[in-house]
């Protein structure tokens, strides 16, 4: 008998517990997993006594599932995901939804979308952010792919979604692979942001000489103002966390960091794109670093020349610490924001800039205080060209800036890597120079290569080339805009 509200595929952390909460929502959920005693093993332990209903074959799910039926899939990205899809195709007619809930690659939901619409079926491709607790008490939930899907999935992902000021934090993104798309950038600003903490706590550890417990005390402060949010939060409980001796856990974790890829798939596209991520890019290349642990040992022992120690007034730059992280987040979401714009440019999407930000207020991992800020700037003005270009965000940078500048500059002097807060600068200001020194990179391109150039006294699309060594040609090189 046809009974269940919506299907789901993998009983892994994340799959369980958004079950659970569908359950506490008052909806009938099916699952299945690969390896059947896993479902076995959940009904019998976390879903017993709940109205869920345990599967042991696709067939099996579907045919307990009410029409239109829906059918989500919590799975490894990839071929996993295509692999589920054709081995449901048999069961299902067409005006049936099958959704992805991983961490997809957003051109594979585009081919996903279309490919499935061909046969009648529709597709969604949602990022799902906040982690197993998340999963469980309410995460931030953005769904992309066949528009026509949404009706017939809106009840379901709005209940289960966190809330704030009672808005759930879950809404239509756009086609395809939109509502991907912006979970990747969601992970790009994610890793910034996670670099940016850890760059404060080294400034202030190898910089500064304080100990683990006086920064806790910092991060503790900060997190009741500006600097609110959630990844502040842990990194304060996690600096507060003592091993059995006594002594802080995090000093006695090793110092390599892994990644799953969707950061890098974030630089990727803006390089594809042309657009200067480039604090979320240096955030992946500092992973990359990391993870060179014994080369960097090794590196440590032939360049141990000794560095000059901090002298100066502490409290003050702990102050400036607090301006640097302070500003180089609104750089990470600028880029983020800038990214999407012309994402949604280049792929014809119509994304909810102010949307996007309320559905990251509650539930994810990048949620922070001046989220509001954000929805608050792109009502002002939907066509917003660059985050800093808002009143708010360009007052908050001119007061940070010279704090900012403070760190990045004794960090250079002391020694201490600051590669997201440098490279955050950097592009600061870069943005707000009228005049680049890319006329002579112009030149170079056009002296070795015949590339071209535009020049300022001329209409800009006019384009020229000079022998620069009397012993050249006159012919003109191709060359691409980005």
């Amino acid at each position: 008998m046809s009974q269940a509200d919506i299907g789901l595929i993998g009983l892994a952390v994340m799959g369980q517990n958004l079950v659970l909460n569908m359950n506490d929502h008052a909806f009938t959920v099916a699952v299945f997993n690969r390896t059947t005693s896993t479902v076995d093993e959940f009904m019998a332990g976390p879903a017993k006594g709940t109205n869920i209903i345990g599967t042991h074959s696709l067939e099996e799910l579907v045919a307990t599932l009410k029409k239109p039926r829906r059918v989500m899939m919590m799975v490894k990205a990839g071929a996993v995901v295509d692999s589920f899809i054709d081995m449901l195709l048999p069961y299902l007619d067409p005006g049936d939804i099958i959704i992805d809930g991983g961490n997809s690659l957003y051109i594979d939901t585009n081919r996903r979308t279309r490919a499935l619409a061909e046969k009648g079926i529709l597709f969604v491709g949602t990022g799902i952010s906040g982690g197993e607790e998340g999963a469980r008490q309410g995460p931030s939930i953005m769904p992309g792919g066949n528009p026509e899907a949404w009706p017939h999935i809106k009840d379901i992902f709005q209940a289960i979604a966190a809330r704030v000021d009672d808005e759930p934090c879950c809404d239509w993104v756009g086609e395809e692979g939109a509502g991907h798309f912006v979970k990747m950038v969601h992970n790009g600003i994610e890793y910034g942001d996670m670099q940016l903490i850890c760059e404060a706590y080294d400034f202030l550890g190898r910089g500064l000489g304080m100990d683990t417990d006086a920064i806790q005390s910092v991060f503790g402060e900060w997190n009741k103002g500006v600097l609110d949010s959630y990844l502040m939060e842990i990194s304060t409980d996690i600096l507060g966390y003592k091993d059995g001796d006594g002594s802080p856990l995090v000093e006695k974790i090793l110092d390599a960091a892994g990644q799953k890829g969707t950061g890098k798939w974030t630089g990727i596209n803006a390089l594809d794109l042309g657009i200067p991520l480039t604090l979320i890019g240096e955030a992946v290349f500092a992973r990359c670093l990391s993870a060179m642990k014994d080369e960097r040992v090794r590196a440590a022992a032939v360049f141990s020349t000794p560095l000059p120690g901090f002298a100066g007034n502490m409290k003050e730059y702990v102050g400036y610490v607090q301006d640097a992280l302070y500003a180089s987040k609104i750089i990470s979401y600028a880029q983020g924001y800038m990214l999407m714009r012309h994402a949604a440019k280049e792929y014809d999407w119509k994304l909810n800039c102010g949307g996007i930000a309320l559905m990251w207020r509650g539930g994810c991992i990048i949620r922070s205080a001046f989220l509001g800020n954000i929805k608050l700037a792109f009502d002002t003005n939907p066509v917003l060209e660059n985050l800093l270009l808002d009143d708010f965000f360009r007052a908050a940078i001119q007061q940070a800036q010279g704090g900012w500048r403070k760190v990045v500059a004794k960090a250079a002097e002391l020694g201490v890597p600051t590669p997201a807060f440098a490279s955050a600068l950097s592009y600061f200001d870069g943005y707000r120079s009228g005049r680049l020194p890319a006329n002579l990179l112009q030149a170079q391109r056009d002296y070795f290569g015949a590339h071209t150039y535009e020049r300022i006294d001329r209409p800009r699309g006019e384009f020229f080339h000079t022998d620069w060594t009397g012993s050249g040609g006159k012919v003109a090189s191709s060359t691409y805009e980005v």
